[in-house]
């Protein structure tokens, strides 16, 4: 079957993600900031928020729960409050690699898990959006990767088919979860645009 979509994720693969540097720009204290960062995005929470089934009100209400001090509650409510400001920035390459591809005519798709807190910024941060087909983030949807209903969303919603689709993603967890449904793809773990163009030249073959 011959390849027509590519499909990206977005964290690590368009746009690289560090939680640590809005923890870093507002906490100086290592052992403060690791708690923080901690409490905030290696929380139940933030998968829930994800999943589109929590409010972030109730969300940093549950996170700073876990921490101690007023200090570090004020600090978590900060950077919970500014870490799209922060933690992310284009991939090169990455723009210049969806230009080509769309180029070639080939349908061009993002499949992330994401709060609702990106629907009002992504635009302003991933390499080549204007050139996207669709966007399908998690948690409008209440499913996310690698949940099966997740990527049947994806194709009915755009109307394309698994096995005309190639995923790339970062957790081969969500590129098994895609094979499950029909559609192909490639674990991309090293943000290297260069690396990737040579692995779609040969799969797209």
């Amino acid at each position: 079957m011959v390849i027509k979509n590519i499909v990206f994720d977005m964290g690590n693969v368009l746009v690289g993600y560090d939680a640590e540097i809005v923890c870093r720009h507002f906490i100086e204290d290592e052992e403060e900031r690791a708690r923080v960062k901690t409490a905030v995005f290696v929380s139940p929470e933030w998968v829930m928020l994800d999943m589109g089934v929590m409010k972030e009100e109730d969300a940093i209400e549950k996170m700073v729960s876990r921490l101690s001090s007023e200090h570090e509650k004020e600090m978590a409510r900060q950077c919970f409050a500014h870490w799209h400001e922060y933690n992310m920035w284009g991939i090169d390459g990455m723009g210049s690699l969806i230009q080509e591809l769309k180029a070639n005519g080939y349908g061009i798709y993002l499949c992330s898990n994401a709060s609702v807190r990106l629907l009002e910024c992504y635009q302003d941060i991933i390499p080549g959006i204007e050139l996207f087909d669709g966007v399908l983030f998690s948690a409008p949807e209440k499913c996310m990767k690698p949940q099966k209903e997740f990527y049947e969303r994806l194709f009915e919603r755009f109307d394309i088919k698994a096995e005309e689709s190639f995923f790339i993603d970062d957790l081969q967890l969500n590129i098994d979860g895609a094979a499950a449904c029909g559609m192909k793809g490639y674990c991309h773990t090293d943000a290297d645009a260069a690396k990737l163009r040579k692995v779609l030249e040969s799969a797209l073959k």
